[in-house]
């Protein structure tokens, strides 16, 4: 049955209930929900393809950029919105329109992402009640936050969306900008897994999906490898850090671990670019701290004590200190660098 067939039914169902004796009367309170509700649900139930589906974009980082750049290049249609508009530039080139504000965006998109910097970006683009995206959005219409926030406030935003007839996913990603460029992040979904595998298409072009449970699943998802990270990160500086002390080559030390149990995607990701001093963020230290300290408060919460992220917290803390928050993660060896009062030698960069 069509769509909007059903929708006249149901409503006319409504309309028309009685008793044996008593016409039941249906006021507009009672009324609109339930066409909110059968509206979303005819929503949901049309595929998603290039030819019916229009796709928003509310920010167009170093991430944001190449990952909207892939929809497009699917041949999806695409409003935009960043507040840097330059930052858009090569996605206009491209063919994508420019939106005033998140708003604007939703009011033109059935499928709105976002991809910004920290919770409080978030709730602005998306929550803002006069030019958030949810006030723009079309019942049936999706929002798919891909920062890495509160598991609290994917929750709110979910819960949101549903009193408006929407549907929302948190699906925070991992592989950093050379995953986002060549399509292979890791996705980590939460919210309705019939939502999530109806917007398989969209995020098929992204990378891989991975559906992790309910709303702020993709979230919790998401931190536990912010975690892991970490701590992988930390172990990697500190043996280039013994690499270069006992004389070794640590270009040739890195090659050597690559393949054995050491081996690891910082290594590959961020290994030979700490040796040729290349700390352009793939991944900004300020993004890195605020997630760290989004796991801390949820640690807290758990009653969970986990000294090597509170350690590694700690040492990114110190870059932002020393002015070097927007250098990537990577920039982690400045700061083992002053502890031991060593600058890392030039060496040989890792084959990858």
């Amino acid at each position: 049955m069509m769509p909007f067939l059903r929708l006249l039914l149901n409503l006319l169902s409504l309309t028309h209930l009685r008793s044996q004796s008593t016409t039941i009367s249906l006021t507009s309170e009672e009324i609109i929900p339930h066409l909110r509700r059968s509206m979303a649900t005819a929503a949901v139930a049309e595929p998603v393809s290039p030819a019916k589906t229009r796709v928003g974009w509310i920010g167009t980082g170093v991430m944001g950029r190449s990952m909207c750049a892939h929809l497009m290049k699917a041949g999806y249609t695409v409003t935009v919105f960043n507040r840097t508009i330059s930052k858009a530039q090569p996605l206009l080139d491209m063919g994508a329109h420019l939106a005033s504000s998140p708003l604007a965006v939703a009011s033109q998109s059935d499928v709105v992402f976002s991809i910004v910097g920290f919770p409080s970006d978030v709730r602005s683009v998306l929550l803002d009640p006069s030019s958030g995206a949810l006030s723009g959005l079309r019942p049936g219409g999706v929002l798919v936050d891909m920062t890495t926030s509160d598991p609290s406030l994917a929750a709110e935003i979910a819960s949101s969306a549903v009193s408006k007839g929407c549907f929302s996913v948190d699906a925070p990603v991992s592989g950093g900008d050379r995953g986002a460029k060549n399509a292979t992040l890791a996705i980590f979904a939460g919210g309705d897994e019939s939502v999530v595998n109806r917007l398989n298409p969209l995020l098929s072009h992204l990378g891989k999906v991975n559906y992790m449970g309910g709303p702020g699943k993709g979230q919790y998802a998401k931190l536990g490898n912010q975690i892991t990270i970490a701590s992988t990160m930390l172990g990697l500086v500190e043996g280039m850090m013994y690499a270069h002390k006992s004389g070794l080559d640590v270009g040739l030390f890195l090659n050597a671990i690559s393949t054995g149990a050491a081996g690891s995607k910082s290594l590959d990701l961020y290994g030979s670019r700490i040796l040729k001093r290349d700390f352009e963020p793939g991944f900004f230290v300020n993004h890195f701290i605020k997630d760290l300290g989004i796991c801390l408060i949820e640690c807290q919460k758990m009653g969970l004590s986990l000294p090597g992220l509170a350690l590694a917290q700690q040492l990114y803390l110190s870059l932002k200190a020393h002015g070097e928050g927007n250098l990537g993660t990577q920039a982690l060896i400045l700061t083992l660098e002053r502890l031991n009062n060593v600058t890392l030698a030039p060496s040989s960069a890792p084959s990858s």
